[in-house]
This record gives C-alpha cells, sequence and structure tokens, in this order.
C-alpha cells in the first residue's frame, strides 16, 4: 500500500478495514462462503489480491496478481466496467477456460467492478455454490453490488487524502459471519476510549470469572483467557483497534485446551484516540467433550481445519499418522503442522474441498524420515467439506497402483499425474514469460514436478530443421548430435511435430525397438515426445524424460498433448517477441550516439540501460550536438517500448539536432519539435530537456518539456535539483509554450540530465527518486574525478537490479577548467 510521511502507517489500516467490511459484507450478500477484493496497484495494469476472506492465502498464491489484460474474470470485470456472473462451473469453462481450468470446482462466482466518478479502483469477488443459471442470483447480484457502490464511494473519500492501492500480500480473514456452536462460545467488547471491557454471562462461565471478579480491563481478559499467552491477546487487540486487521487466534488455556479468538471492528473510529471499538468471541471446544472424547478413541486417524487451514482438532490416532505431535498440530495450518503435505497435487484436492460440496480422497506417500515400516508407507486421506470445518480421515493402506489420486512426498521430488485442472498453474506462469529461455524455464519448473519427470528438451524449427533451445537433465553433450536435424531424419522429435502426433514409450526398450539403432542417454525408463504447433503452425517439439519405466494412461497422454499447444503458443510468441525486441534494440544502438561530441572546455558521459520488462528497449536518448559556438545538451523519453517507440526516439532526435546545428534558442527548439511530433501523429508523446550551454562562459538556457528536473553539483560538492519551469510534454498542445530558464555553471561543477526510469519506482513518490539521486551525485566524488566513474556511479544500482521497469538514460556535463 502506499503513503507517505506520518499517514503511511495509518492509511494501511484505514484502507484494509474498509476492504476487510466489504469484503464480508458481500460474502453474505452473494450467499457465498468466501470472497474478497482485488484492487489497482502502483504498477499499471496490475491487479493485486488485497483481501481473501474464508480461504487460506497460500493455497491461491497463483492468483493473488493478475493483468489487467489477462483473459481472467477479475481482469474483465476491472476492465471493461461491467458485472460478471458465472453461475457453475460449466458456464465458468464456457467462458473463461483457463480460469476454469485452475479452480475446475463446483462453484459459481460474482464480480462485481468497485467504481468511482473518475476511476475503477478494483473489483469485489464472492464465491458461492452453483446455481442453473445467471437468473437464480439475481437478487444476490444486485445486493453485492449496492455494497461495491457503497465501497467506491468509502474508497473515494479515502483517496481526497491518501493514495488508494494495494501492493503486498492479500489479507486472510474469516468472515464475521461463519457458523459457530454456542455452547461453548462467550462474547466481549472492549472501548479503548475507555479501557472498559465487557462480557456477557457466557464468556463469564466459560472464563470460571464471576462477574464481580473480572476486573474489566483488556489485561484482566487476556490473563483469563490465556495466562501463558497474555502478550499474543493483548497485541492482537490493539492491532484490531487500530484497525489493523489480524488472522483468528488460537491461545492456550490454563488447563492447556485450545481456545479460539476471533476479532473484528464493526464501528467507526474515535475522534479522540484514533481506535476502533473491537468486538469478538472466545470458543472453547473443551478437550472433555462428548464428540471429541469418542473421535479420541476411533481406530482411524480424524483432524479438522477450519476455512483458513488451521487445525482445530485431531485425535491421538491422526497424530501418530502424521507423525507430529498433537499440541505441534493444533492451532497452525496444515503445511506448518505437517510440512511433507505441502504439495501441490495436495493442495489441489485441499482447494476442491474449500470450493465446492464433495468430498476428495487421495492417497500420500509418508517422507522416507517418518518410520513408518511398522504399518507401511501409504496413507489414505479423505477431506470432507462443511461450511465452517473440513473433516479429514487418515489410515494406512497400501498403495493403488493404478490410481491417479496419488502422490509422495517432498522428499521423492515426483508425483504421479495431477488431475487435469494442474495446467493452470503453467498456464498462468507461461503468461509472464516473455523470451523462449523463460517459457523453457517455466516448462522445466511447472510441468515436469507434476509428471515427475527428471529430463526435458525443447526444439524450435527453423529453415526446415530443429534447433536445440534448452535442455535439462540429459548427459552432458548427448543431445549436440541433435541440434540441426532436418526434417527428414528418422527421429521421435522430428516425426512427432511432421506428423504432428505425439509419440509416447513407457520403456526405453519400447523406444529402440520403435527407432532401431536410437541413441539412448539411460538403459531404463520412459519418454514423451511432443508435438509443439500453435493455430496450426509448427513450432518445434519438446521431450519430456523419466528415470524409470512407467505407464502413459489416457488421461496424462490427454494432459500433456493439451500442454504442449500451451507450450507451442508461448513459444511462438516468444519468437515474435524476440525478432521484434532484436529490431528494436538493432534501432535503438543505430540511432544513440556512438561518441558525443567532443569540446576542449567541456567533458561528457552518457549512459543508456535498456529496461528488463516488455519491450526492453524504449525510447530514451541522449545527445551531445554543436550549436554555433557552444554545444547543445539534449535528453529525452518517448512514450512506450518496441520498434515504434525506437522509430520515433530516432525522428525527434534527428529533428532536435537539425534545430541545434542552426543554434536555434531552446523555446524554438522544443516548439519546432513538438510541431513535428504532433505531424507524425504516432499517437505517442515524449519528454525532453534541452540545454543550450556556452563552454566558455558557463551560460546555460535550459527549456523542459515535461521531463524530470536537472541536478547540478557545485564545485564544492553542494548539490541541488534546479526546479525550472517548463511546458508540456511533445506531442500534445500545438499551442504549447517553453519558457527558458538561465543558469550559471561553473567549471568543476556537474550538470546532470536523466528520464524517469532512473528515479522511479513502483510504489516510491518520485520526487524521493530524485532526491535520492541528487545525494548520489553528491556522493560521487570530488570535482576531480573523471565523469565516466561518475556516470557509472549513478547507474551502478540499476545496472546490479533483477528488474528495471523501463529504460534509464543519462548524461552528464561538467566545464573544465581553463589553464
Amino acid at each position: 500500500m502506499t503513503g507517505s510521511g506520518e499517514d503511511a502507517h495509518r492509511t494501511p489500516g484505514r484502507l484494509a478495514a474498509l476492504l476487510i467490511d466489504a469484503s464480508t459484507e458481500a460474502i453474505g450478500a452473494g450467499g457465498g462462503h468466501a470472497g474478497g477484493v482485488y484492487l489497482r496497484s502502483s504498477t499499471s495494469g496490475m491487479l493485486r489480491l488485497a483481501v481473501l476472506a474464508g480461504l487460506p492465502g497460500p493455497l491461491f498464491r497463483p492468483w493473488w496478481r493478475l493483468h489487467a489484460d489477462r483473459p481472467f474474470p477479475v481482469a474483465d470485470a476491472y476492465r471493461l466496467g461491467v458485472q460478471i456472473v458465472l453461475p457453475n462451473a460449466s458456464e465458468t469453462m464456457r467462458r473463461y477456460p483457463q480460469f476454469a481450468a485452475g479452480l475446475p470446482f463446483q462453484f459459481g462466482s460474482l464480480y462485481v467492478p468497485v467504481v468511482g466518478t473518475s476511476a475503477t479502483f478494483g473489483v469485489l469477488t464472492v464465491l458461492r455454490p452453483s446455481a442453473a443459471d445467471a437468473t437464480e442470483i439475481l437478487a444476490e447480484r444486485e445486493r453485492v453490488a449496492r455494497v461495491a457502490e457503497d465501497l467506491a464511494r468509502r474508497l473515494e473519500d479515502l483517496g481526497n487524502t491518501e493514495p488508494v492501492a494495494w501492493d503486498g500480500e492479500p489479507l486472510c480473514v474469516r468472515p464475521p459471519t461463519a457458523h459457530v456452536s454456542a455452547g461453548r462460545l462467550g462474547r466481549f467488547a472492549w472501548d479503548p476510549a475507555t479501557g472498559v471491557v465487557t462480557a456477557d454471562a457466557h464468556l463469564h462461565a466459560l472464563l470460571g470469572v464471576a462477574p464481580t471478579e473480572f476486573g474489566g480491563t483488556v489485561e484482566a481478559l487476556a490473563r483469563a483467557v490465556a495466562p501463558d499467552d497474555t502478550r499474543r491477546v493483548l497485541t492482537a487487540l490493539r492491532e484490531a483497534a487500530a484497525s489493523t486487521p489480524s488472522l483468528p487466534l488460537y491461545v492456550r488455556a490454563a488447563d492447556g485446551g485450545l481456545r479460539l479468538m476471533e476479532f473484528w471492528t464493526p464501528e467507526a473510529p474515535s475522534a479522540a484516540s484514533g481506535a476502533r471499538p473491537v468486538r469478538g468471541f472466545i470458543l472453547d471446544p473443551g478437550s472433555g467433550s462428548a464428540a471429541d472424547a469418542a473421535a479420541d478413541l476411533l481406530p482411524e486417524g480424524v483432524f479438522c481445519l477450519d476455512r483458513l487451514g488451521l487445525v482445530t482438532y485431531a485425535n491421538p490416532r491422526a497424530a501418530q499418522l502424521l507423525h507430529r505431535p498433537r499440541d505441534v498440530l493444533l492451532g497452525r495450518p496444515l503445511w506448518e503442522g505437517v510440512p511433507w503435505l505441502a504439495q501441490p497435487d495436495f493442495e489441489d484436492h485441499l482447494r476442491s474441498a474449500l470450493l465446492s460440496p464433495e468430498p476428495v480422497h487421495l492417497h500420500v506417500r509418508r517422507p522416507p524420515d517418518v518410520d513408518a515400516a511398522y504399518e507401511g508407507d501409504w496413507l489414505a486421506l479423505s477431506v470432507y467439506p462443511g461450511p465452517d470445518v473440513l473433516t479429514c480421515t487418515v489410515q494406512p493402506t497400501s498403495r493403488m497402483p493404478d490410481s491417479a489420486e496419488t502422490f509422495e512426498a517432498a522428499q521423492t521430488g515426483t508425483s504421479s499425474l495431477a488431475p487435469l485442472y494442474r495446467p493452470i498453474v503453467l498456464a498462468i506462469a507461461l503468461t509472464e514469460a516473455v523470451t523462449a529461455r523463460q517459457v523453457s524455464a517455466v516448462v522445466m519448473k511447472e510441468l515436469l514436478p507434476v509428471f515427475g519427470g527428471r529430463r526435458l528438451a525443447i526444439y524450435l524449427l527453423q529453415d526446415r530443421h530443429l534447433y536445440l533451445a534448452w535442455e535439462s537433465g540429459f548427459p552432458p553433450g548427448f543431445l549436440a548430435p541433435f541440434d540441426g536435424v532436418g526434417l527428414d531424419e528418422h527421429l521421435p522429435g522430428v516425426e512427432t511435430l511432421t506428423s504432428g502426433k505425439p509419440l509416447f514409450f513407457d520403456s526405453m526398450q519400447q523406444l529402440t525397438d520403435a527407432y532401431p539403432g536410437i541413441p539412448l542417454d539411460a538403459t531404463e525408463g520412459a519418454r514423451a515426445f511432443l508435438p509443439l504447433i500453435a493455430s496450426g503452425r509448427p513450432v518445434g517439439s519438446c521431450i519430456l524424460g523419466f528415470d524409470r519405466s512407467r505407464t502413459f494412461t489416457g488421461e496424462e497422454r490427454s494432459v500433456l498433448t493439451a500442454l504442449a499447444g500451451l507450450i507451442a503458443h508461448a513459444m511462438d510468441k516468444a519468437r515474435r517477441y524476440e525478432s521484434e525486441a532484436a529490431l528494436a534494440r538493432g534501432l535503438q544502438q543505430a540511432l544513440l550516439p556512438r561518441r558525443l561530441t567532443d569540446h576542449p572546455l567541456v567533458e561528457t558521459a552518457g549512459r543508456y540501460l535498456p529496461g528488463t520488462q516488455g519491450m526492453e528497449v524504449g525510447g530514451d536518448w541522449y545527445d551531445v550536438v554543436e550549436a554555433g559556438d557552444g554545444l547543445a545538451l539534449v535528453i529525452g523519453d518517448v512514450q512506450g517500448h518496441g520498434v515504434q517507440a525506437a522509430a520515433t526516439m530516432g525522428q525527434l532526435r534527428s529533428a532536435v539536432r537539425a534545430f541545434a546545428l542552426g543554434d536555434r534558442p531552446p523555446d524554438e527548439v522544443m516548439s519546432g519539435t513538438n510541431h513535428l511530433l504532433i505531424d507524425l501523429d504516432p499517437g505517442q508523446f515524449a519528454s525532453c530537456c534541452y540545454v543550450r550551454l556556452d563552454p566558455v562562459t558557463g551560460r546555460a538556457r535550459v527549456a523542459r518539456a515535461g521531463h524530470p528536473p536537472p541536478l547540478l553539483r557545485n564545485p564544492d560538492g553542494s548539490t541541488r535539483v534546479l526546479d525550472l519551469p517548463g511546458g508540456v510534454v511533445l506531442g500534445v498542445d500545438p499551442g504549447a509554450h517553453y519558457p527558458v530558464t538561465e543558469v550559471r555553471i561553473e567549471p568543476g561543477a556537474v550538470l546532470a540530465l536523466y528520464t524517469d526510469g532512473l528515479v522511479e519506482r513502483p510504489g516510491i513518490d518520485i520526487d524521493d527518486g530524485i532526491s535520492a539521486l541528487r545525494v548520489a551525485l553528491a556522493r560521487a566524488g570530488a570535482p576531480t574525478a573523471r565523469l565516466a566513474g561518475v556516470a557509472d556511479w549513478l547507474t551502478a544500482a540499476a545496472r546490479q537490479a533483477v528488474e528495471r521497469p523501463d529504460d534509464i538514460a543519462l548524461l552528464l556535463a561538467t566545464r573544465r577548467r581553463q589553464r
């Protein structure tokens, strides 16, 4: 989230409280069991899941952020400003097949944009039981729409003083409407302004404290609830009062029993203290209850999860079979209490139980470090969904060899075929991959582990030959003889592409029988050769290798064939991207000056760094041009990236050079370039800063067109921002004026011109970035330091950054001292 100064600490709480209230209200209004809010982020075009109510966040990590242009219902609702109703799984599959592939469960969903008067803030989502068609949930949709309208008004009010955006991880909360047993339930209210805690009779009975003995303070409440956990309870209560959402809190009573605490803040904050009254309940299931006592005696393992994935109950047999003590299981997320269950296949089944009413059954193999020799390595797990609690049973079993519902734990590093919906992980990851190498890395990371593969090779077609683009797991040099093979070769990697049919070999013997004499990299194993064909166009072939012989079921063959289509489309897109990127890079290198104009009294240094996202190269440029008896120092930034931006940059650079060589005044240079860009009408605009420097006197005349202000470091090391007046960006207003300001540059002073890529980062105010650059320039060394070294110093952090969202250009100039 964004904000600055003191308010930066308050804004997240205020914003989060609004979103949590709206999420839980929307779930009730839409008849759902889970939901949340996607909010715009400080990264253009990116939506982030801000609140997830009723579901464990880690299980839905692939959906934490979405691009607004992706084919997902949330993105469409945000981008188009329309409500989207998906009453059931069939309608979801028909309209959004990629989304449905990831969550192919029997549930319906609603997506309502949160639209203000001038902007769309985000999208309210509700997940609910399936309906026959959209007409069955018209009333629910209208109620959710009213919640979205109210949220939009509140966010607009907040936005009058604070930015409204979300850049962090989602807050995972339980809706206050969740059903809880009232048998051992007590409620309380705390007013931070007065410090008074009031409790109902049920809570007094649960805590075993008479009303006359209860201190009525928050400290007394914490001591009575959890004597050994008072600090945690007090911290959670105070965070709730400050509008900072908290997860449900599990604590231990004096007798060691587990207690659940829930808090919410339904009222407005106090004007005096800024804190909200807190309401809550305490649930004590009671270790001695009849139901639990009976379950404790069952011969099979039984444990329960709440809707956030926390273990609320486990009988002794479950603890024994999972090889984890009960006190380690209780009150913790399942994937923390039993780390070896944190596997993609099991997470898929758990998502199914959380979103649809049908129970799921699977077999899981315990890892080698679990001593299970006395009753086998495999466990049969069943998960039975409920409105608030998932009941799980576990018992020892022998592995079902032909079952697709089995997987081994983390230490084995392999898994059998996941359900059909596993392709979504690959599909989502592929949308982010833009180069062939990135696509290959995604396949290696997301595809092979699902099927237990150990080897991968991807060949791409060029001039009727297949060239190796990626390999992993094969012996060094083994694939070299196959690099560049023609389409007439009798090889499975070739024939799968020429025939368009995948080839599966359950053993290396099968492969040898089909292709006698073919070199083998192993004596045991299985191989799958998949054609990569995108929209009827051959792209290449993909080879998957397995260490052991295996049988490819019909389901596995279908899924792998479908995945090959995804990979082919991603590779085809990557090749087009790389071709355009290469063209853009060539243009950029050809249009940027190979060397800067030299002058005996002026030293200059320039640096350019392409961005690492999108098309990599854009329209940033710099130049030094002779202008009469002086020099023109120029820097500019064309909106956008790619070939068009680079081409527009070249035209503008040529125009500025022509004006500069004629020694036109800076305002005329800007106006003339502005008219040229408008006449060209490329659909782009540009910023620019033009400095006409007299090397002898140090007189500099500066004009700006929507560009960041220059920096000037004086000979004594003091550095300031030249906050000069300027005009609008080029290419927008034909009548724009560009005022000229005169500046004196002393010998030894350093003038720095730069583009916004050097000072702007998502979530950080550009003024803060300029201030940081000013400080870096001040620390860049003595005035006698070589300017090239100063340029390297100022761009060092950007060079080392893994991601550069934008291009960076930097131009430095200093007057030499006359001898």
